[in-house]
């Protein structure tokens, strides 16, 4: 079983290491995937320069929130569940994760590097999405804010639902969650 301390899934955005093991400002690939912990016994050493960088995450609504999605291979399921969300959102058939991982580049980033965010009503937002208020990040769930830290979410505060605040989840995610995906989140959600 998984240490809820240091979370529920991990991910990778590339190479986050230089050469000498300096770390990097740039992800080395668009493809930013959220996966299991344990998948067919596998085993990496783990932050070597020039091989894929392990982040790890609380939960999926954290790894969404930074811009990942469901991993196709150690989680098929979630995948395919993302994928026909994002197909019931945005129209068409379900697409493939180059399509996906286009769009999410562009929505998790300025041209200049900078974290994308956008401002809405938390009422017009579903569940599962990442705001900050106040400076705090925080998971909206069932018309409350959960305030995040890397152990797990506090108690749980009501929030008007016209209140304005800052969207961290990108904004094709935000449609993908409205549309019906429900994403995996760390037992102190309640």
């Amino acid at each position: 079983m998984a240490d809820p301390g240091r979370g529920l899934f991990w991910g990778n955005r590339g190479s986050l290491l230089g050469a000498a093991g300096q770390p990097t400002r740039k992800p080395s690939t668009r493809a930013w995937v959220c996966c299991v912990l344990e998948f067919k016994g596998r085993w990496r050493v783990q932050w070597q320069p020039g091989r894929l960088t392990e982040l790890y995450f609380l939960d999926e609504a954290t790894a969404l929130a930074a811009g990942h999605r469901p991993c196709g291979l150690c989680r098929v399921p979630d995948y395919r569940r993302f994928q026909r969300g994002w197909a019931d959102a945005l129209g068409g058939g379900p697409p493939g994760a180059p399509e996906m991982d286009r769009r999410l580049e562009t929505d998790r980033r300025t041209p200049d590097g900078c974290r994308r965010t956008f401002r809405a009503a938390v009422g017009d937002l579903p569940d599962g999405v990442f705001v900050r208020l106040d400076g705090e990040a925080g998971l909206l769930r069932q018309g409350r804010r959960l305030p995040w830290s890397m152990a797990g979410y506090g108690a749980a505060r009501t929030v008007a639902a016209d209140l304005r605040v800052d969207v961290l989840t990108p904004a094709v995610t935000v449609q993908v969650l409205a549309a019906g995906y429900t994403p995996v989140l760390h037992p102190s959600a309640g």
